[in-house]
């Protein structure tokens, strides 16, 4: 059994902290040349960028990749919606959770596995203000026990 090597290109960790992840989907990208260049050079933003369905495909909205600069013609537009390709069946199942109030969809990274850029796609709600302070404050709280913790044995 052969670990599956992934290059992660970029991850949107603020998706995590705005909303409660429901499921992940992992979807392949229909890209130009210029973008999996540029993706392999690490120039991928995926910040406030969202996916929709529409006429039965995902697209990626909002999504920056920037123009690979050794380009000598037919570089790429940075933000243009892009296809995602998933099974016939995870999309109707995408589209029925959707449909409910509250659902979105966000990209949470993009990365290379066997040569191929795929995008970890949520399914998610977003979370209310004062969700975000409860994790925070579980959060500071875990930081100073660990903190207390390595004081007290040395490790």
């Amino acid at each position: 059994m052969t670990k599956e090597h992934k290059k992660t290109v970029a991850e949107n960790r603020k998706a995590r902290h705005d909303y409660h992840i429901e499921d992940v989907f992992e979807a392949g990208m229909v890209l130009k040349g210029t973008e999996v260049k540029s993706m392999r050079l690490g120039r991928v933003n995926l910040k406030d960028s969202y996916a929709r369905i529409k006429n039965g495909e995902v697209f990626v909205y909002q999504m920056h990749i920037d123009p690979y600069p050794f380009a000598y013609y037919g570089n790429h537009e940075p933000r243009r919606p892009r296809k995602l390709l998933l099974h016939k069946r995870e999309i109707k199942r995408l589209y029925g959770k959707v449909n409910e109030k509250g659902a979105t969809l966000v990209p949470l990274k993009v990365y290379f596995k066997a040569g191929k850029a795929k995008m970890a796609l949520a399914l998610a709600r977003g979370k209310r203000k004062y969700d975000k302070r409860e994790a925070i404050r579980r959060r500071d709280e875990q930081r100073e026990m660990d903190r207390t913790r390595k004081q007290y044995t040395g490790r």
